[in-house]
């Protein structure tokens, strides 16, 4: 599938990918140009009001979902966007629990 490019304000230059198309909506992936690896990537969702939004027993088109997004659109959902992924746990230094004070009863 083909993929559509971003260029944030930043100046990073990210991949724009459809997935998990539905009747109404379908998830628009940021893919972050460091590779899946990197837990970069980010999501929003695409709201359609097409004739599909109405049966729940169409889907969306990937492809034309990915051809409708125009870059005002797709820098909209990016502005919104949401991180796939966790932070990595194991660039988290290790931390034993702190112990409570014990009390003293007097």
């Amino acid at each position: 599938m083909k993929m559509k490019q971003f260029d944030a304000p930043d100046g990073t230059r990210w991949g724009v990918d459809v997935d998990l198309p539905g009747s109404s909506n379908a998830m628009v992936i940021f893919r972050h140009p460091d590779g899946a690896g990197s837990r970069l990537d980010r999501y929003n969702w695409y709201i359609s009001n097409g004739p599909e939004a109405r049966s729940v027993t169409s889907r969306l088109d990937k492809e034309k979902v990915l051809d409708s997004l125009d870059q005002a659109t797709i820098a909209r959902l990016f502005s919104r966007s949401i991180g796939i992924s966790r932070p990595d746990p194991l660039k988290l230094k290790w931390r034993s629990p702190a112990k409570a004070p014990e009390s003293r009863e007097t």
